[in-house]
């Protein structure tokens, strides 16, 4: 075994992507230097210093915990040069201009260690042209690593080799932005734009050209390709005005400049809404006009032919909504390609346009069709490939319709399709891998040491290959929960509930899953299957499943769920085995207070964690304010408890979420020992790798504690800071009422402060709380309104 490990970054370039990405190092723990052009006035690191502190405001956050910018090095060009000696991978993202790149790489290709990897965040310049100039070693080291905005959360980075990189430095790299950066890799031919741009650019264009023959609005295309696709809910123009259209208007000029023999050459014209808006300065959403225009509460849209902004909002016609809701992809397509509805006649369009497109294309943009699937779901946000739709919509009678509409002059190029379309083949994806026309053959799935971190790789439609919901050997399934293995020692429990809502089921399940780990495994792994698709750890109690049983028989029905609730996460906490909590997306109330009884917690770094009870009028009821006191008076060793206690207070008063796992350990609902995790389809791996370890090492659970609490003193403090918070209306009264019953809590209730008390009796507190609360009006009001809306009311 050898290891490649990246020590220290440097990026050249402190624009949007450049500061972007070294903060996502960061986020990785990695090591990074940050350089630009020394500032004219001011501090001669001030460009990169301003590029910093841009990063704590920008929205998504780049930067999982906004305290870290700091740790970013700042540097120069002209005094810090020789910082690039102690970098083992270079990233340079300046601006996309050829000539430019080559004078900063004259500049610090002499300062370049001789083991280093030196790659380029261009989105579409040529990567072979780029290294031209470079002497034969450090060509054998330089390739096109393409991340897409915002790096933090696009999962998709283009891996772009010259002509004579070394391969082994691609497998390094691949691993490395893998695994550390949580990254899907994309191998591309050096084409200009590569792939998710070229095919996403052309789609673009695509709709915007059958959009003006259709005669449909951009709103009304942006609700019809948004997320009734599968898509960014965002759709078309909406996107564009995000990306900014003179960053459009620079991609399709890459195109026009480059692609003069593409037989959809004329598709690429820029078009000329987008020219105009572009002279105008209307450059999208950094302008603040675009496609889109906001007049106060007011979203406006462009109308082109009276070339100002009226009041938008249209949407898809009912006819057509109710085709997309249609489940059989097959029924699907045909109905709108027989559809006599313009939006109808629109979307099939824009679907033959794609599937002609790519199927033209595939041979010089990517090594095989699993590569451009990849590309567009994890670069701009599709849940299905366009060869996926394609191959599930039926792959031949597709075909066949394509092929009518290029003979009939309806297509965006008169290219037939290739042969291979029509050999025969169901489909580009199969058990035996996908489609490759330069290789006539199906290429198998990489193959690399880093993928066999995944216990299950990103599925494809028609591969068939087993996933989280039905591999491995089933203990015990219901309609709640499934029990599992992978036929080796570490049990998992995965939930079947929509959002992963904790009901009775579940209940049962963990206590069902524990008795049996306890037998039979050295450990228990609760993970869901959809973890890595963006599915949650547990949106919290199921209250819809509480309803029937407080209709029938009011509160005292709902108290035994809520002890059930409450012993089995004492249950998992006490387990004599570890139980590891395997978290990714949300997890919320109940679903928080169920990773806080955990023995460790293995988070993906998208997690958003917090107990969010008071929205629904409620307090955590499931041991989370009880697992506070209990870490208070852990945390305080002999000090005053209270300042250790008052940020768990306040986080769960004011329905705190963390926008990721660093925030979520710094606000205390992980520990320092737990790990995150940055790609979410390594979780179970590394969950698994824990309890083993956890459990080979001798592990025995903590012995239930005595916990030190803060009584009556306590409370009073706190509530002269609820009161402040009431007075100057900040929170409303029942917010209030909340508040005070959150400190009784955490306080161990109407004792003296120094009290000793155990846990059952925290959770009796909560318990006794969170009844009388299901009886007061203002929390019926609330949990109507969330149930009915999806939204807090606040009353």
């Amino acid at each position: 075994m050898s290891n490649f490990i990246v020590k220290k970054v440097a990026v050249l370039g402190a624009g949007v992507m450049g500061a972007q990405i070294a903060a996502h190092c960061i986020n990785a723990k990695v090591p990074v230097v940050l350089f630009d052009l020394p500032a004219k006035e001011g501090p001669k690191n001030g460009i990169v210093q301003r590029a910093i502190e841009n990063l704590k405001k920008l929205s998504p956050a780049p930067l999982g915990n906004k305290d870290d910018a700091a740790l970013i090095q700042v540097a120069n060009y002209e005094d810090d040069i020789e910082l690039l000696k102690g970098c083992d991978l270079i990233i340079e993202a300046i601006a996309e201009r050829m000539d430019w790149k080559h004078d900063l790489y004259k500049k610090v290709a002499p300062h370049i260690a001789p083991n280093a990897i030196f790659a380029s965040n261009t989105s579409g310049l040529s990567i072979n042209a780029l290294s031209e100039g470079f002497d034969a070693e450090l060509k054998s080291r330089f390739c096109g690593v393409h991340f897409f905005n915002p790096p933090r959360y696009m999962h998709l980075v283009e891996l772009i080799p010259t002509a004579t990189t070394n391969p082994e430095i691609l497998n390094q790299l691949e691993a490395f932005l893998t695994t550390t950066l949580g990254k899907g890799v994309v191998r591309a031919f050096d084409t200009p734009n590569f792939v998710a741009n070229r095919i996403g650019v052309f789609g673009i264009l695509a709709t915007a050209i059958e959009a003006e023959k259709y005669g449909l609005s951009v709103d009304v295309v942006d609700d019809l390709t948004g997320a009734k696709l599968g898509r960014a809910k965002s759709g078309t123009f909406r996107t564009a005005d995000v990306v900014g259209l003179d960053t459009m208007g620079h991609v399709i000029k890459t195109m026009q400049d480059n692609l003069k023999d593409d037989p959809f050459f004329s598709s690429y014209a820029t078009p000329p809404l987008l020219a105009k808006l572009v002279e105008q300065g209307a450059l999208g959403q950094k302008s603040g006009a675009g496609f889109y225009k906001k007049v106060g509460k007011d979203i406006l849209r462009i109308d082109p032919a009276k070339g100002d902004y009226v009041p938008g909002g249209g949407k898809a016609d009912d006819i057509i909504a109710r085709i997309l809701k249609e489940k059989d992809p097959v029924k699907r397509m045909k109905a709108l390609h027989d559809s006599t509805n313009p939006q109808g006649q629109f979307l099939w369009a824009i679907f033959r346009d794609a599937f002609h497109y790519i199927a033209v294309h595939l041979e010089t943009v990517a090594d095989n069709a699993r590569d451009l699937d990849f590309a567009m779901r994890w670069g701009f946000g599709w849940s299905v490939g366009p060869f996926e739709t394609w191959q599930a919509s039926g792959w031949q009678q597709v075909a066949t319709w394509i092929k009518e509409d290029i003979d009939g002059g309806k297509a965006l190029s008169t290219a037939p399709l290739p042969a291979w379309v029509f050999d025969g083949r169901e489909g580009v994806h199969s058990a035996q891998g996908s489609y490759s026309p330069s290789k006539k053959a199906n290429v198998a799935r990489s193959e690399l040491p880093v993928y066999q971190r995944q216990a299950f790789r990103a599925p494809l439609v028609g591969e068939g290959a087993a996933d989280g919901k039905t591999a491995g050997t089933t203990f015990f399934e219901d309609d709640s929960v499934r029990i599992w293995h992978q036929n080796d020692d570490v049990l998992i429990l995965s939930f079947k509930t929509k959002m992963h809502v904790i009901g009775q089921g579940v209940i049962d399940g963990m206590n069902k899953a524990v008795d049996e780990a306890e037998k039979n495994f050295k450990g228990l792994v609760i993970w869901h299957a959809d973890a890595a698709e963006g599915g949650a750890f547990s949106a919290g109690a199921d209250l819809q499943s509480m309803l029937p049983l407080f209709m029938s028989g009011g509160v005292k029905a709902i108290e035994p769920v809520v002890h059930h609730l409450q012993q089995a996460h004492q249950r998992l906490k006490y387990a004599n085995v570890p139980v590891i909590a395997a978290v990714a997306g949300l997890a919320l109330g109940g679903g928080c207070e169920l990773l806080l009884h955990t023995a460790k917690r293995v988070v993906s770094i998208e997690s958003y964690i917090g107990l969010v009870e008071v929205g629904v009028g409620l307090i955590p009821a499931g041991g989370g304010l009880k697992e506070a006191a209990v870490r208070a008076a852990r945390e305080a060793k002999g000090n005053d408890i209270l300042q250790f206690l008052k940020d768990y207070m306040l986080a769960a008063a004011t329905a705190n979420v963390s926008k990721s796992a660093l925030e979520a350990r710094k606000l205390g609902y992980l520990k320092s020992d737990d790990v995150i995790v940055f790609n979410p389809y390594e979780l179970l791996h590394v969950a698994k790798v824990e309890a083993r370890a956890m459990f080979d090492s001798g592990y025995r659970p903590a012995l239930a504690p005595q916990v030190s609490v803060v009584g009556r003193y306590g409370v009073g403090t706190i509530m002269a800071q609820l009161v402040n918070m009431r007075d100057g209306g900040f929170i409303s009264a029942h917010d209030f009422k909340l508040g005070q019953m959150i400190a009784e809590i955490v306080s161990g209730g109407e004792v003296e402060e120094g009290s000793v008390v155990n846990e059952q009796w925290l959770l009796d507190l909560e318990r006794k709380a969170f009844m009388e609360l299901l009886n007061h009006p203002k929390t019926q009001e609330r949990i109507m309104g969330m149930m009915q809306t999806g939204k807090p009311v606040r009353n």
